[in-house]
């Protein structure tokens, strides 16, 4: 893994979002060289995938939201839990 991958795995969602806002601002401005261009879409990317991958963990939090008889949430569990 590479130090910048490594580095973006300990963002949270919102350090990532806000860093991957950055890179699209500085792409889209057209200010950087093509070297500089190519090192941003890549951050870009792995930003993405970092944001991707804790929005989809989110969700599967939400899904394993236990209901009683009535449908009232009375907790949660692991969304990888065996049954789940």
């Amino acid at each position: 893994m590479s130090e910048q991958t490594a580095d973006i795995s300990q963002l949270s969602y919102e350090q990532a979002l806000a860093a991957l806002e950055d890179v699209v601002r500085k792409l889209e401005s057209g200010e950087a060289a093509l070297d500089e261009s190519i090192a941003l879409y890549e951050r870009g990317e792995h930003l993405r995938k970092h944001c991707q991958a804790r929005l989809d963990a989110a969700q599967a939090r939400i899904e394993a939201i236990v209901a009683d008889a009535e449908g009232r949430a009375t907790g949660t569990r692991p969304f990888d839990e065996p049954g789940a």
